[in-house]
């Protein structure tokens, strides 16, 4: 194996410091350290140029009558739950109590 060829092997795009992860609408909650309540669900509202290394969001929480900005790194996306989530494993792989008929 050549030199040359190690080097072509290993390069891979670099990723964009500045890139958004977030998309406006989507829910996320902030991390720790802030003075809200750190399970509250905030959605973002628009998208921001970055500060420093790390790009901004403006986001807003339905109980609050205002905005906040924050940086990306603040930030953790919210799982948001599929129509299935509350059925058990067993429920979701065989159905909800569909038997065949024995004889």
């Amino acid at each position: 194996m050549t030199t040359t060829h190690v080097l072509q092997r290993s390069r891979q795009p670099p990723r964009d410091a500045t890139a958004h992860l977030f998309t406006v609408g989507q829910s996320v909650r902030l991390k720790g350290g802030w003075p809200a309540a750190p399970g509250e669900i905030y959605h973002i509202t628009a998208t921001l140029p970055p500060r420093g290394n790390s790009p901004q969001y403006r986001i807003r929480n339905d109980d609050e009558r205002y905005e906040r900005v924050t940086t990306q790194d603040n930030l953790e996306p919210v799982r948001t739950p599929r129509p299935d989530d509350d059925a058990t494993l067993i429920e979701r792989t065989f159905g909800h109590g569909q038997r065949t008929k024995t004889q």
